[in-house]
C-alpha cells in the first residue's frame, strides 16, 4: 500500500496535510501525467442505467438549471452533441477495478475518511453552478479540459427556486484551466465552478464528514434497538385525582427526565457503534455470494494457493481488539489478528501469508464466511 505515489506533485503527503488539509486550496499540475478515464463515456451511460447506481443529470437552457435522478436509459440522455449538460455518477469505484485502483491512490487519508469517487461527464459549457461542499473534495481532470472558478469561505446565498444549492453571491478570487492529469484540492466551503471546454471528464474524489446530529441519530436509534440490562417502565401507583389534567405531571417530568440525564453509554459501546457506523456500506450497495462456494477444506486449499483478495465494495477498519467489516464487529481472534490488521490495510493476503494455517483455524472458518457473503474473494479472481 505504501509503495503507492501519492498524486500530490511536488508536495509531500506531510506538506500537504500541514500546510493544505482542511486549511487552503491547491493546485498540482500534472498529479498524475499518464491518467485514464476509468470509464468510457459509453460505460459511464450504461453504469448510469442501473437502479443500484447514484446518478444526476444537470443541465442549464434558457438560463434555468434542470436537475434528473436515474437511473437513465441511455437512450434518454441528450445527444452529445447538445451543449451545457452534465452526467453525474456517484460511488463508481464499487463497480470498477480502474475507479477502485484511483481511489486507492488516495489511501494516504484513512479510509474511513474516503468516501467515494464521482464521475462526471460535461459537453461543452456544462457544469453544475458555482456550489459549496461540507467535505474535502480532489478534482482530478481526466479527459478534456474544464474552466475551475474558486472563492474563498464566506456566508452563502442560494439562488431560489433552483433545483441545486447554487450560489447567488459567488465572486471567484482564483482561475485555472486543468488539463488531463491535472488536480485540483478544495477544503470544506470553498466556492467553486466548473465548466466543461468542450466534451471532457472529471473525477471527484469526496471524504465522509459525518454531522453530529447524523452521528447522534444513527447512535441513539441503535442503543434503542439494543437496550442492556433490565428496561423499566414508568409507574405511578398511589397517583392522586387531578383538576389540571392538561399539566404534565411532576413526579412523571422527573423520573423521565432522570431517565434521560442518568444514561451514559460506556466507551466500549461508542467504539463498537464507531467502527461498525464508519464501515456501513452505502444503501444502493450489496454483494452477491458466489455461485458455488466450497466446503471449509476444499475452500482453504484452493485459498492457500490463490490467495484472497477484499471486494472493491467492503470497507474494513480495526481498533483495538475488534475488526469492523461492512457494518460487523468481529472480535480479532489471538492468533491470526496481525494479520487481519493487515488484511485491512492492504487488502490483500497472498499464499504465503495463508501457508501455514490450518483448516481447523477459527479465523479459516471467519475468511470462509466472508467469501461465502461476497466480501472476499480469490487474489487472482477477475
Amino acid at each position: 500500500m505504501r509503495t503507492i505515489k501519492p498524486p500530490l506533485g511536488g508536495v509531500s503527503v506531510e506538506q500537504f496535510m500541514r500546510r493544505h488539509w482542511q486549511r487552503r486550496p491547491l493546485l498540482i499540475r500534472a498529479a498524475l501525467p499518464d491518467v485514464s478515464p476509468p470509464l468510457s463515456p459509453e460505460a459511464l451511460f450504461e453504469l448510469a442505467s442501473r437502479d443500484d447506481v447514484e446518478s444526476r443529470l444537470v443541465s442549464q437552457r434558457a438560463r434555468r438549471w434542470q436537475l434528473a435522478r436515474g437511473p437513465f436509459d441511455p437512450d434518454d440522455l441528450p445527444p452529445r452533441t447538445r451543449r451545457a449538460w452534465s452526467l453525474l455518477v456517484q460511488g463508481v469505484e464499487a463497480h470498477s477495478d480502474a475507479a477502485h485502483a484511483l481511489l486507492s491512490q488516495f489511501r494516504f487519508l484513512p479510509d474511513a475518511r474516503l468516501d467515494d469517487l464521482m464521475i462526471s461527464f460535461a459537453t461543452d459549457g456544462g457544469g453544475v453552478g458555482p456550489h459549496l461542499d461540507s467535505y474535502d473534495v480532489f478534482l482530478l481532470q481526466v479527459q478534456g479540459r474544464r474552466r475551475w472558478r474558486i472563492g474563498a469561505p464566506r456566508p452563502p446565498e442560494l439562488v431560489p427556486d433552483a433545483p441545486l444549492r447554487i450560489l447567488a453571491n459567488f465572486e471567484p478570487d482564483e482561475e485555472w484551466v486543468l488539463e488531463p492529469g491535472d488536480m485540483l484540492y478544495l477544503p470544506p466551503q470553498w466556492a467553486h465552478e466548473g465548466t466543461a471546454i468542450g466534451e471532457c471528464m472529471t473525477c471527484s474524489i469526496g471524504f465522509r464528514a459525518p454531522s453530529r446530529h447524523e452521528l447522534l441519530s444513527g447512535f441513539l436509534a441503535d442503543c434503542a434497538d439494543s437496550v442492556d440490562g433490565p428496561d423499566p417502565r414508568y409507574t405511578d401507583r398511589g397517583l392522586a385525582p387531578t383538576r389540571h389534567p392538561a399539566a404534565l405531571p411532576g413526579p412523571m417530568t422527573e423520573t423521565l427526565a432522570g431517565w434521560l440525564a442518568d444514561w451514559r453509554p460506556s466507551r466500549a459501546r461508542i467504539d463498537e457503534y464507531l467502527g461498525r457506523y464508519l464501515t456501513e456500506p452505502k444503501p444502493n450497495v450489496w454483494f452477491e455470494s458466489p455461485p458455488r462456494c466450497p466446503a471449509l477444506p476444499a475452500w482453504w486449499a484452493r485459498a492457500r494457493t490463490r490467495g484472497l483478495r477484499a471486494d472493491r465494495r467492503s470497507r474494513l477498519a480495526y481498533r483495538g481488539r475488534r475488526l469492523f467489516i461492512n457494518g460487523e464487529s468481529i472480535a480479532l481472534p489471538a492468533t491470526g489478528a496481525a494479520l487481519l490488521r493487515r488484511f485491512a490495510d492492504t487488502r490483500l493476503l497472498d499464499a504465503g501469508a495463508l501457508r501455514d494455517i490450518g483448516p481447523e483455524s477459527a479465523l479459516v472458518a471467519e475468511l470462509h464466511e466472508w467469501f461465502q457473503s461476497g466480501w472476499i474473494q480469490y487474489a487472482d479472481e477477475k
